[in-house]
């Protein structure tokens, strides 16, 4: 049987967890033709494709990341990769740096947030919480207004649609293109502005004030300060909403986190393996390649699904059961791995943490409520709604 030829976007969207588990029991290294891509669903072969960016590669023509961003970090490989991702760029994104610079704005955004709907009882989190905190805290560390808010939001949906785009819909690419011209607007006014003196501390400034060996071009701060923009929200709201729906769905969990804090961090770890907020990490093909047996032609597309990995029996007991006390769950492979590792996935960490234990100081009885969703998408995963209440 073919399993692979079974798939639909539509049963991924709802459940890929069964169908990953069966591909990884017998075809691992398959092509989906509903996809046009070669799938890599075992953990060992999904490390090693991404630690391997000799032949598997970001920025080709087929890339969505390449089509809606340009060229940026995460589409360029060797030298011109560590001309974009400095080492002065990495460390602002450490822990130490976090929580001198970024820690309290964070906490400050989380209680502002929080205390909008705090006295009612009961909130929607994702469009009141969960969608709204990764945009002003991105919007904080570049230094930049909070009245870019509404925009910015906007244009992360365009962005995210577009990195789903397998069916190579026309109008969903040309939106986000149209979103991304406007970012690079906006983005280059406030270039002009901080040249001009009337700049704020932040990313950009830093971007801008780089020394002569290290300073990008006008453009290529604008497209990579996009990708990092990007990629601060999209995975920090699916953390958070995946965390809430797992704690309350395990209320054994939720017990323990509130007799002590710091299983959170666990909590962040499992959550990430068990309900992975993105769900694979796109690679290409330059040249023949062999993966776990199987050959895979030059100019193909191979999706490594980190949802699978992280879920494979073989590294992950009892994979499919949500445990706090899962000894090896920092081993998830969320946030990817090798030189395209995931550069905010500490500034991920830090907001997800704030993030819940602000809404477990709401009250008591912390809840789901009707109407709620459990978390779907092929791509990115998360609820699609999450209704809460406490006491």
């Amino acid at each position: 049987m073919d399993l692979a030829g079974a798939l639909s976007l539509d049963r991924l969207a709802a459940d890929p967890y069964p169908a990953y588990a069966e591909l990884r029991r017998r075809q691992p290294v398959a092509w989906i033709s509903e996809l046009g891509m070669w799938w890599v669903t075992r953990y060992d072969d999904v490390r090693g494709v991404l630690l391997n960016d000799r032949d598997f590669v970001t920025g080709t023509p087929a890339s969505l990341l390449f089509g809606t961003f340009g060229e940026q970090m995460l589409t360029v490989d060797g030298p011109r990769h560590a001309e974009l991702r400095t080492p002065r760029l990495n460390g602002r994104f450490m822990p130490a740096s976090i929580r001198t610079r970024a820690a309290a704005r964070i906490d400050a955004r989380v209680s502002g947030l929080l205390d909008g709907f705090a006295a009612n009882g009961r909130a929607e989190l994702r469009n009141s919480f969960a969608a709204r905190l990764p945009v002003l805290v991105m919007l904080d560390i570049f230094g930049l207004p909070d009245g870019g808010e509404p925009r910015f939001r906007a244009w992360y949906d365009a962005f995210e649609a577009a990195l789903s785009n397998h069916s190579g819909s026309g109008a969903v690419r040309d939106t986000a293109r149209d979103a991304v011209e406007a970012f690079h607007r906006v983005l280059q006014a406030h270039i002009d502005a901080w040249r001009a003196g009337a700049g704020r501390p932040g990313l950009l400034a830093d971007f801008l004030s780089a020394p002569e060996a290290e300073r990008l071009s006008d453009a290529e701060i604008r497209r990579n300060a996009l990708i990092i923009f990007f990629g601060g929200i999209s995975t920090v709201e699916a953390v958070i909403l995946n965390m809430v729906w797992a704690l309350l769905t395990h209320p054994r969990a939720l017990e323990r986190v509130r007799q002590n804090r710091d299983r959170l961090e666990a909590v962040f770890d499992e959550t990430v393996r068990w309900t992975s907020p993105v769900q694979s990490a796109t690679r290409h093909t330059v040249r023949p390649c062999e993966v776990a047996g199987v050959r895979i032609p030059p100019g193909a597309t191979v999706n490594c699904m980190l949802a699978s990995a992280n879920r494979d029996e073989s590294v992950f007991d009892d994979p499919d059961r949500f445990d706090i006390d899962r000894p090896n769950a920092h081993k998830n492979l969320g946030f990817a791995v090798g030189p395209h590792f995931c550069l905010g996935r500490h500034l991920a960490r830090a907001e997800a943490l704030a993030a819940i234990n602000g809404l477990l100081d709401l009250g008591d009885a912390l809840r789901l409520v009707e109407p709620f969703c459990a978390p779907t998408g092929h791509e990115f995963r998360q609820p699609a709604s999450l209704s809460v209440a406490w006491d």
